[in-house]
């Protein structure tokens, strides 16, 4: 069904300007790789039919990233595009583009020809032409350009909310109790962000008790990571938006400011303008939770409202109910590490020297894991309703649950849970790290052989 889609869309909103050239008669013979791949996009049907030949005939293993890609798009040519795939790498990976796009993920090797990111810059570009912001040739890149996916949607085509309205906790009538929630603490500034509207916009630029913020969420890879829109160097604070491409099922967020793309997971500046310049947003805490436990530790939270200037469906389990309910992903992702299922949902620490995650099913109902990552001891306290968790410094203490879910127990006392930091019985305090929820086969395709906890303590 998203093949058939995105075909439909591909071949109704292809410009014939903008592959005017290839479909004038004076064209000369195909007699390069280069010139086939674009021909190959020519909105002349005689002409592309003729430039897909001339890859099956004539294309060397320069063509196979070529292939793949038009795999997805020439449903007509599968088979042969397929057989010419095999030919040309000896594999057998599959009959779909879907395969061959996780096959080539494992295969850095085969490399394609030098012209290919213009290949791609114009095959974006006759889905929406503003791709080309991102997407050209001779730009500066940190991640592999065949690997790039469109992701369904045109540039914008899934909206960031700016600096949304938000309403008193009293005034959020249209919310449940069970409703999924982003819970946010920054400066004493409470902010609840409610998935059901979430979901449909993926990405919340604000200021959060002063400080610019961007909620980045991949709905894809079930991970909500907030970022620090404040880099060391610059004036201005980030902001993001969602471009539309896809990197191993992961969005590839864009800055406002420079047209770089983002990987989402990272922080990282992995195409365009900024790319190089070794910047990497810092990660603030937030977390996964319930609206009514959220609303009882902070009564004094502001939330979004229902009116965010865009016209959806806000009821809860509509946007991407198929995605989350399936155990399959929509778009291709090389899973390598098998100790969980690819969509089994973690709870994921960084920090320097270390990553560890923890299946989100051990700290359900508010459990209390004592752990170290890399060379911190800390300690993770699991959502009383299993949909997250908060992690905590520990500096050599080991906790327990204590009577309520704002306490734990030490062997020096009662320590207070709050959103930055816990609280100890002389006053002593020890920061919150930040962590976040994702699949599985988000968090181990950039952390392989990453540790993963255990049961708690």
């Amino acid at each position: 069904m998203l093949r058939s889609l995105a075909l439909s869309i591909f071949l109704c909103i292809t410009a014939p300007t903008m592959f005017e050239a290839a479909a004038r008669a004076d064209v000369p013979t195909i007699n390069t790789l280069d010139g086939a791949a674009h021909r190959a996009l020519s909105s002349n049907a005689r002409e592309r039919r003729e430039a897909i030949q001339w890859l099956l005939q004539n294309g060397d293993r320069g063509s196979v990233a070529v292939l793949i890609q038009l795999l997805r798009w020439v449903p007509d040519e599968e088979r042969a595009m397929v057989a010419r795939l095999q030919a040309l790498t000896g594999a057998q990976a599959g009959s779909r583009w879907f395969d061959w796009m996780i096959w080539q993920q494992s295969h850095p090797e085969v490399a394609p020809y030098p012209g290919y990111v213009g290949f791609l810059a114009d095959l974006l570009a006759g889905i929406d032409p503003r791709f080309r912001r991102f997407v050209r040739a001779g730009g500066a890149r940190e991640i592999r350009a065949e690997e790039i996916t469109w992701g369904g949607v045109v540039v914008d085509g899934i909206p960031a909310l700016d600096n949304p309205a938000m309403i008193a906790a009293a005034d959020a009538a249209y919310l449940n109790p069970d409703d999924a929630v982003f819970g946010v603490e920054i400066n004493g500034d409470a902010r609840a962000y409610p998935l059901r509207i979430v979901n449909w916009h993926e990405m919340v630029n604000d200021v959060i008790g002063g400080v610019p913020v961007s909620l980045a969420y991949c709905t894809l890879c079930g991970a909500g990571i907030l970022f620090d829109g404040r880099v060391a160097g610059r004036e201005q604070p980030f902001t993001f938006g969602s471009s539309g491409l896809l990197y191993r099922s992961n969005k590839l967020m864009y800055d406002r400011q420079t047209d770089s793309l983002w990987n989402q997971f990272t922080g990282r500046p992995v195409m365009g303008p900024l790319t190089g310049s070794k910047i990497e947003l810092r990660v603030l805490p937030a977390v996964l939770t319930s609206w009514g436990p959220w609303r009882a530790r902070h009564p004094n939270t502001r939330v979004l409202a229902l009116q965010t200037g865009f016209v959806r469906d806000y009821r809860p389990g509509i946007a991407y109910h198929d995605y989350f309910a399936s155990p399959e992903l929509m778009f291709p992702a090389l899973v390598k590490d098998m100790r969980l299922s690819q969509k089994d949902l973690i709870f994921g620490v960084r920090v320097p020297g270390g990553v560890k995650a923890w299946p989100l099913a051990v700290l359900a109902e508010g459990a209390v894991l004592n752990d170290r990552v890399g060379l911190l001891d800390v300690v993770v306290v699991g959502d009383a309703q299993g949909r997250g968790a908060r992690a905590y410094k520990a500096d050599g203490r080991h906790f327990a649950r204590g009577a309520a879910p704002e306490e734990l127990l030490s062997a020096d006392g009662s320590w207070q849970v709050s959103e930055s930091g816990l609280t100890g019985p002389k006053g002593e305090t020890l920061p919150r790290l930040p962590g976040h929820v994702a699949y599985w086969f988000a968090w181990t395709g950039y952390f392989e052989d990453a540790a993963l906890g255990g049961s708690p303590q």
